[in-house]
């Protein structure tokens, strides 16, 4: 979660990262950002005090978080602009000349404002038709809340003008604008035929289209939004006010609510050293055996991702604190990439993962089922994981390897016992009913700077608001993606498009097998090019339903659907888990590109025997 920006320079998929601080006229709704956050986690807090100290619920605690909520979501969106943090595809734009790439982001800034200046005013009356609407507990104009829509697009409009200014200059911006209107024309004249091709226009606006815009490293959010945009514009007469409503209903689920709290998590783990002691006890018990370190750094992205729900936060506490130890003992540089890059796909269910809260949002699972199932399937993973890393360490040096003393497993295993109960907390509490995934989120977070503040260091007040600031800006990039990727899948489901294909796949032989081949190809080539959040929210709703109807288990179905995407998430040329693994180890994407494949076959034997044995899933539901 936490990345220099220069490291991420290269990278062909961008990730979210801890950057440079914004814009100095942004220091306002950073601020904002930050009490924000704070609001919400401590209106949760009380509400769970009340409801289970005091048997006393509150009534407007849910309705004031999700009003604050899209608050945050919108000004975090800006500040994510701001900051050069939202995700885009940019391995495409490293192929042309350097001049050539400053004409493309400056086109693609464009596109992105008129997106955002189209959206303005149907967002304006959408908060006045919402005036109209008094909310249920605080008997409040709901125009309260859905104000945040004109504000956060408005002010995301002015950072893209500034900084397509800033990249280009007149030349290229008259350019760029000339480009954007002809291409804007061409389909204004073509509207007729576009009417005579029927879902085919889906191909082109939101297939060909939209792999267009991230091919010239517009940020995926807005490649969504403009996707869904050109399609209800050129294709059908349905109002451009229906995509913000869909944004709003893409980002407002209570559910969500724990992704950014967890997002914190991930940032408190790293700054109280909390995800170094779980690694520290882990070596003490297994690094004297041969594969020893290979076990730690599979069991050390096991547990933390436990903790942070993260998987860029999980390999950068990881990999430096084990890699050097394991080059002493002979491990290859790309071969710990390989195994680094797997064990975070490994660990994407183990709880709290955004994903899986992500998914059943969209989905209709149930978290608790998915947190439970979670824990058996990433065991799976691992087992298999483990097994080929200790064929592969067979020839492991183990000169001058000692058993680790008493003492020092007993130090070890104490300084780590707080941060250990962490995950297992998490877990027990959501899959035993006690509390929700929201609730659970906010529960941790205070545990994690209680624990940090007493046993291992603390955080100060000014690095606690640093904090705040990138958890803002870091969950408002994930949710204007969530957002506008539902005003896409609303646009793909209007057509009759999905019960076409749940026709075709259901068509298909072989049954329920069959469809989860199909499920397994789509999302490994989903995850490589969209990353996981946007994949799971433009095909869910699509591919849930046809599951259903095949009597597959949901669980199931979504430990399936989570583990393709993440095997695609690290597969290279394209897969983004991999070149980040491959920047934290400080190793050429060349070298690791060789070495991964016997690790992501690996990961494939494990897919295929969660995928056709679903007792894997649902043994302990």
């Amino acid at each position: 979660m936490a990345m220099n920006s220069e490291v991420l320079d290269d990278l062909p998929l961008m990730e979210l990262q801890q950057s440079a601080p914004g814009s100095l006229w942004m220091r306002p709704v950073e601020m904002i950002c930050a009490a924000l956050l704070t609001f919400i986690i401590a209106i949760l807090l009380i509400g769970v005090t009340a409801r289970y100290v005091f048997s006393s619920p509150i009534i407007w605690g849910d309705e004031t978080a999700s009003l604050a909520f899209l608050w945050l979501a919108m000004l975090g969106s800006a500040i994510a602009i701001d900051r050069h943090e939202h995700l885009r595809l940019t391995v495409f734009l490293h192929l042309i000349s350097e001049r050539k790439q400053k004409f493309v982001t400056t086109v693609g800034l464009l596109l992105t404002a008129v997106f955002l200046g189209s959206l303005l005013y149907p967002a304006i009356d959408y908060a006045i038709e919402e005036s109209y609407v008094t909310s249920a507990a605080l008997l409040i104009p709901m125009s309260w809340r859905a104000s945040a829509l004109p504000v956060g697009l408005g002010l995301m409009l002015a950072i893209v003008i500034l900084h397509g200014v800033r990249v280009g200059n007149a030349r290229m911006l008259l350019g760029a604008a000339v480009l954007v209107g002809a291409v804007g024309g061409l389909l204004f004249a073509l509207e007729p035929a576009l009417a005579f091709l029927g879902n085919w226009n889906i191909v082109l606006f939101l297939v060909f289209g939209v792999g267009i815009l991230l091919a010239m490293g517009v940020p995926i959010a807005f490649c969504f939004g403009l996707g869904a945009l050109s399609f209800l514009t050129f294709t059908s007469s349905v109002p451009i006010f229906v995509i913000v409503g869909r944004m709003d209903e893409g980002m407002s689920s209570i559910i969500l609510l724990s992704v950014p709290i967890f997002v914190l998590l991930g940032c408190v783990l790293d700054a109280t050293g909390m995800g170094k002691a779980i690694v520290e006890v882990l070596a003490s018990l297994l690094g004297h055996v041969r594969a020893g370190m290979s076990y730690v750094l599979l069991g050390s992205m096991f547990l933390v991702s436990g903790i942070s729900g993260s998987k860029v936060s999980d390999m950068a506490t990881v990999a430096p604190a084990l890699f050097p130890e394991m080059k002493r003992r002979g491990h290859k540089p790309p071969e710990m990439i390989a195994l680094l890059a797997t064990g975070a796909a490994m660990a994407e269910t183990v709880p709290p993962s955004i994903v899986l809260i992500v998914l059943g949002s969209t989905a209709g699972v149930s978290i608790a089922g998915l947190f439970t199932s979670g824990f058996a399937i990433a065991m799976v993973l691992l087992l298999a994981l483990a097994v080929l890393a200790r064929w592969k360490s067979r020839h492991e040096s183990m000169e001058g390897v000692r058993r680790a003393s008493f003492g020092t497993i007993r130090k070890a295993v104490i300084v780590a016992a707080p941060a250990l109960l962490l995950p297992f907390l998490i877990r027990s509490a959501v899959g035993g009913g006690v509390a929700t995934a929201t609730e659970v989120s906010t529960i941790a977070v205070l545990y994690a700077l209680i624990i940090g503040a007493t046993l291992y260091g603390g955080i100060s007040l000014k690095k606690l608001y640093g904090m705040l600031v990138e958890t803002a800006a870091l969950s408002g990039a994930i949710l204007m993606i969530l957002g506008c990727a539902s005003a896409m899948a609303w646009a793909l489901t209007q057509t009759g498009f999905a019960f076409q294909l749940a026709q075709a796949v259901t068509g298909l032989p072989g049954g329920w097998l069959t469809f989860m081949a199909v499920t397994v190809a789509i999302f490994m080539v989903l995850g490589c090019v969209l990353e996981g959040l946007p994949a799971i929210v433009l095909m869910a709703p699509i591919m849930f339903p046809i599951a259903k109807t095949l009597g597959i288990n949901d669980v199931h179905y979504s430990m399936v659907v989570v583990t393709a995407m993440n095997i695609g998430l690290i597969a290279p040329p394209i897969g983004i888990g991999f070149y980040i693994a491959c920047k934290i180890g400080g190793v050429s994407p060349d070298e690791a590109m060789k070495a991964i494949w016997p690790y992501i076959g690996a990961l494939l034997v494990g897919l295929v025997l969660i995928a056709v044995f679903p007792i894997f899933s649902t043994a302990f539901l």
